[in-house]
């Protein structure tokens, strides 16, 4: 009878065993960068229409069947014609104009 269990000892919390810091940054991928890059530049344009910004959620939907090298020459054709969010809407949606 002299083996006795100790139940109540106490534990750091986990948070206390992880790494301090904020780690958005390592956090960031190429196709975030570039949707972030679309949300600017059209919410530029839509606020001057008085219409409500584009969200990250929301582009994330719009851009979610395009692959990563494709949004580069997206953000190409868009950066080289006249009207930035029409020609972004023009080259996401082929079936509407086909």
């Amino acid at each position: 009878m002299g083996f006795c269990l100790r139940y109540n000892f106490t534990m750091d919390h986990i948070r206390a065993h992880l790494p301090k810091g904020d780690d958005r940054e390592d956090r960031r991928t190429e196709r975030g960068e570039l949707m972030e890059y679309f949300i600017n530049k059209l919410n530029a344009s839509r606020k001057d229409d008085g219409l409500p910004p584009i969200t990250m959620g929301r582009m994330g939907r719009v851009l979610q069947g395009i692959p990563t090298k494709d949004l580069y020459y997206l953000k190409s054709v868009c950066d080289d014609a006249p009207n930035f969010s029409k020609k972004f809407w023009w080259e996401i949606s082929p079936d509407r104009h086909s």
